[in-house]
């Protein structure tokens, strides 16, 4: 084994079983409560040719993405999942004695992708739970090659606006790669963009990152997308596997960037109970309760008082449900919560007032 690979920790998946085997109600993978469009799970469902490769290339999947977004088709390529796009793009631009920098409690898949490619990780102070631009701006060196930011980040939610990211990007050297990784970028009002889309449209080095898995609800299938300017797209191209998104996802893919209805749906639905909850949480801040502000699917809880998270997440899995814990990334006194159904975030609310010994009748 390579050195750098021996540093690679291999990912651990949001628990979905309790230590017995019994299946829990899942809130630990950032998944949609409401399922996948109708019109997806109908395309799925189309006969299909599995003997058959699918089309390398996804073409009408780029031309539908293309369309929703005003992108040329040239100008994205497709993945399995963002995730693969995330290690492409470190791949093609770092290696061994280069830097790939990100923010603390940043998603952990930017610290596999340094490794990954024999490129050091470097992981910088954040503010506030927020990557901070000054911070990260004073941490390139001549060894930077790539720069990774999440917004909204994950596992905070945490969210940097338009400007901040101008402006991170204006202080960057023209041959480090910008990567916004904007998996949960749908869960935005429309008028909270962070300019990523249009930064990557006219930036020599700017890739922008989406996900079907989180919004869309067809992390199963696992189909993502990026864009940037063409020698960008040309470069991950090369090392991408040819056959990297399954035939089946392109057609789910495709059928679910036409039913927007659904992702307007989904955000507001989401919307709605992570502020719901987020206000029980609150108003059990007198018992160490406190809650990150969010513009994700899931929110970020602190226990900074009795009861620890540790104890939480116990007691949340004994009453049937999975969460996500998350000490290897400097947050073992947080449990992150996927938003899920009402009944399912009132009943962890009432949990967790019931063992705070708070009172939460909202």
């Amino acid at each position: 084994m390579k050195p750098y690979v021996a540093k690679i920790h291999a990912y651990v998946p949001g628990k979905s079983k309790a230590n017995d085997g019994k299946r829990l109600v899942k809130l630990s993978a950032n998944e949609n409560p409401l399922g996948s469009s109708p019109d997806a799970l109908a395309a799925l469902a189309q006969p299909s040719t599995p003997n058959d490769y699918p089309d390398p290339g996804a073409t009408a999947l780029r031309e539908a993405i293309g369309k929703l977004h005003g992108i040329a088709p040239a100008r994205i390529v497709c993945g399995t999942g963002s995730d693969e796009l995330l290690n492409l793009a470190a791949q093609a631009y770092a290696g061994a004695g280069d830097e790939v920098l990100f923010s603390r409690h940043s998603f952990v898949v930017y610290d596999m992708a340094a490794n990954k490619c024999g490129a050091a990780p470097v992981e910088v102070a954040d503010s506030d739970y927020t990557a901070d631009v000054d911070i990260l701006l004073d941490a390139v060196t001549g060894r930077t090659r790539v720069v990774f930011i999440a917004n909204p980040n994950n596992p905070t939610g945490t969210f940097l606006p338009r400007s901040e990211i101008e402006r991170l990007h204006a202080g960057l050297p023209g041959d480090v790669l910008l990567v916004l990784d904007q998996a949960y970028a749908e869960y935005l009002e429309p008028g909270e963009d962070d300019g990523g889309m249009a930064l990557a449209e006219r930036a020599d080095n700017v890739l922008v990152t989406r996900t079907f898995s989180k919004i869309y609800g067809l992390a199963g299938e696992r189909v993502g997308w990026a864009t940037g300017a063409p020698h960008i797209i040309d470069a991950l191209n090369r090392i991408r596997g040819p056959f990297n998104v399954t035939s089946s996802g392109q057609r789910a893919a495709i059928a679910a960037a036409g039913d927007q209805a659904f992702v307007v749906r989904s955000r507001e639905h989401n919307k709605a109970e992570r502020e719901r909850f987020a206000q029980r949480i609150t108003m059990l801040g007198n018992r160490g309760l406190a809650v990150v502000p969010s513009k994700a699917n899931f929110v970020l809880v602190a226990f900074k008082g009795d009861v620890t998270a540790e104890t939480a997440l116990k007691a949340i899995g004994e009453a049937g449900y999975a969460v996500r814990h998350l000490p290897g990334q400097g947050l073992g006194d947080y449990l992150r919560i996927t938003i899920g159904k009402r009944g399912d975030m009132d009943a962890i609310a009432d949990l967790l007032a019931d063992l705070t010994g708070g009172t939460n009748a909202l």
